[in-house]
């Protein structure tokens, strides 16, 4: 009995504890996260270096600087030459047509020149005076030599060295300089209109020039009238010139093609109706001086 107690107690003493063979296989099954997280990143790190690519270095070029060649030259000149005929064909086309756009029914140019042709009627009837009343602007429209002594000397205006006053019935002509006085007197003299200069009958003034009108007659009367009509009929001549140069840039654009035959049918009707509408204010325009001039 003592034997074999004596001999559990010698087989205890070498053998390990029991603790320590718990923890024994628990470490062998059941690994801690430290230790399992170390072991992995050990073992992971090389498998992870031994596959992964070499970094790879990307490399970008950029093309040479290279001079123009002939080619390339002669290119370009092709080109301006195609552009320099363009321009130069609108310039003409301003020159001749008045008009560098290809849209029909711009109509600026037209109403442009309608605009101007009346302008200068008004004007040629502003210098009409009612009743056929003499016009001071007869006077300073004179041809004037101011030097006869100098052979082929050139003429100047009346209005350009004498002033002219109209006070009623008498004009009185300011010269500026005594030596155009007796060139100015001449010119008056042998005009169309039957005037006669007198001088200043107080002396006070040796540089003035008194010219007494004649009254309004019926045949003056009817001058004005006729001088009337002519401006009436030159204004119209200026807008059926108008409308001539209209007509033919239509005719150019059908020509060539570059609008539709619906928008020139169109244009040219719209065009009519500008004409009509310049023509009537002609018409209207003229026939109030008449009433004027006669009435007076």
């Amino acid at each position: 009995m003592r034997a074999s107690v004596r001999l559990s107690s010698t087989a205890l003493a070498s053998s390990p504890p029991r603790y320590v063979v718990i923890h024994s296989i628990r470490r062998a099954f059941c690994p801690s996260p430290l230790s399992s997280a170390h072991s992995h990143h050990v073992v992971a790190a090389p498998t992870t270096l031994s596959h992964s690519p070499p970094p790879q270095r990307h490399f970008t070029t950029t093309p040479h600087l290279l001079k123009k060649g002939a080619k390339a030259a002669r290119a370009e000149k092709q080109q301006a030459a195609k552009d320099t005929p363009s321009s130069s064909s609108s310039s003409n086309s301003n020159s001749d047509g008045g008009n560098s756009t290809d849209d029909p029914a711009d109509f600026s140019a037209l109403e442009a020149d309608i605009a101007a042709a009346l302008e200068r009627l008004k004007t040629d009837l502003a210098k009409l005076r009612a009743g056929g009343r003499f016009n001071p602007d007869v006077l300073e429209n004179l041809r004037v030599q101011p030097a006869k002594s100098a052979a082929g000397s050139a003429t100047v205006k009346l209005g350009d060295v004498a002033q002219v006053i109209p006070k009623g019935r008498v004009v009185q002509v300011l010269v500026g300089e005594k030596e155009h006085l007796k060139p100015i007197a001449s010119a008056i003299a042998s005009s169309p209109h039957s005037l006669t200069p007198q001088p200043d009958p107080t002396g006070a003034n040796p540089l003035l020039l008194l010219i007494n009108t004649p009254p309004p007659t019926a045949d003056s009367r009817r001058a004005a009238v006729q001088e009337a009509v002519k401006a009436g009929d030159k204004a119209g001549t200026g807008v059926r010139d108008a409308r001539g140069k209209q007509q033919k840039k239509l005719r150019a654009l059908q020509v060539s093609k570059s609008a539709r035959p619906d928008d020139l049918k169109k244009a040219g009707a719209q065009m009519e109706k500008v004409v009509e509408k310049g023509a009537a204010e002609v018409k209207r325009i003229v026939d109030g001086a008449k009433k004027v001039l006669e009435s007076a």
